[in-house]
């Protein structure tokens, strides 16, 4: 995989994220809106299916990312999506994207 590939997917792993927060005001506003909670739901399956398309050596890398949490978060989006929780959800929106969401800029920033 080329660099070029490699950015395209940190890119959308971090447009993924933006839209999240463009969506989600507040907790009210997410728990309230089933159109915030699908909205958030597909950027973060998107957001996941993007970085299993990483290259290993990305991964290898850059340790400080949890790639397996990553990956094994979107298989439960997207396999298990009836039992999908949204306290679950909301917990990754609001305590795991937000350092996910620098380390990515990070690692842009140093593959460009």
């Amino acid at each position: 995989m080329s660099e070029k590939d490699t950015l395209i997917y940190i890119d959308h792993m971090l447009d993924s994220i933006q839209r999240i927060d463009e969506y989600v005001e507040n907790k009210e506003q997410f728990y309230d809106s089933r159109l915030v909670q699908d909205a958030v739901i597909r950027n973060l399956q998107v957001m996941a299916e993007s970085s299993q398309r990483l290259p290993d050596e990305i991964k290898k890398k850059y340790t400080e990312v949890p790639w397996k949490n990553i990956s094994g978060f979107r298989n439960i989006l997207v396999h298990d999506y009836l039992g999908v929780d949204l306290d679950m959800i909301w917990s990754v929106v609001e305590q795991e994207l937000p350092g996910l969401e620098k380390a990515l800029a990070e690692i842009q920033q140093q593959q460009i």
